[in-house]
């Protein structure tokens, strides 16, 4: 598989790439990140992208010396390497290399830039989700994209192990987001998703899907769901960078959605033929 590798500049074949023991991403996962999809050589909301990164690293106080022009131009080179068609680009600033100690370095100088992309897709745009519930026991800085990512490894993890494609979060009965998704719901016609609080990550593709909501006159209710709602919901979507939009058909193996196929079609359509026409 083709693949390339960044850091700090060098770039080299992802196999290769080696980098410092002592970058803190090593020890702490002290860092952010971003991923992205490039379709015939243009990155999709590479804006928004940006400007989730670098909000991102200023809430913990990461500091990346280089410009967002600098950043573009570096994810331009390295999508610019690749064959194919469609790729998956990913990139993270970690804080800083040096000896093991949990208080920032004493300097707190410059990030470590790190960018990987390899041959992607958006998967297929008809697969309807299995899903499975999962208490969410993550820290209450979700809305950062930090690289402290455990508890959705093992949230995937246990979505892989029951037959199914993505985990549901939920705090007590408060549904949050997914392992590595968002999740929105639609009942009696009304687009309902959990607000861009603390409790998840602010999803630039959920973001997208409320604009789409609103241009077509379906109306938006950003509150929090419980479970109960998530069961007895007309339609339960799942939204992410790479995967795009996929409505659920199972909860916990039990069927749910498939009550308003229509206004999922309305979206959906609408999504796809937006990120076609920005990557033509």
């Amino acid at each position: 598989m083709e693949a390339w590798g960044y850091y700090n500049g060098r770039i080299e074949p992802l196999e290769t790439m080696m980098i410092p023991m002592n970058d803190r991403v090593c020890y702490f996962g002290d860092g952010v990140y971003e991923a992205a999809m490039a379709r015939n050589g243009k990155i999709f909301a590479l804006e928004e992208h940006l400007d989730r990164f670098y909000n991102s690293a200023g809430l913990i106080r990461i500091q990346i010396a280089q410009s967002r022009e600098e950043i573009t131009n570096a994810l331009y080179e390295m999508v610019g390497k690749m064959n194919c068609k469609d790729v998956f680009l990913y990139w993270q600033a970690t804080r800083g290399t040096g000896m093991r100690q949990h208080q920032f370095l004493a300097d707190n100088g410059p990030a470590n830039i790190w960018i990987t992309v390899k041959p992607g897709n958006t998967g297929d745009p008809d697969h309807q989700l299995k899903l499975v519930t999962y208490e969410d026991t993550r820290f209450l800085h979700c809305n950062i994209k930090t690289l402290n990512l455990l508890p959705n490894v093992m949230a995937a993890q246990a979505a892989v192990e029951a037959g199914c494609d993505e985990t549901v979060f939920h705090r007590g009965e408060i549904v949050t987001e997914c392992a590595h998704s968002n999740i929105s719901i639609i009942k009696d016609g009304i687009f309902k998703t959990h607000p861009a609080d603390h409790y998840i990550l602010p999803g630039i593709t959920r973001a997208h899907l409320i604009q789409v909501c609103k241009k077509h006159g379906i109306p938006v209710d950003e509150v929090p769901f419980t479970l109960d709602e998530l069961r007895n919901a007309d339609e339960i979507i799942v939204s992410s960078t790479t995967k795009l939009v996929g409505p659920a058909c199972e909860l916990d193996g039990q069927p749910v959605g498939g009550k308003a196929p229509e206004l999922v079609k309305v979206i959906k359509d609408t999504y796809l033929n937006w990120f076609y026409t920005e990557t033509e």
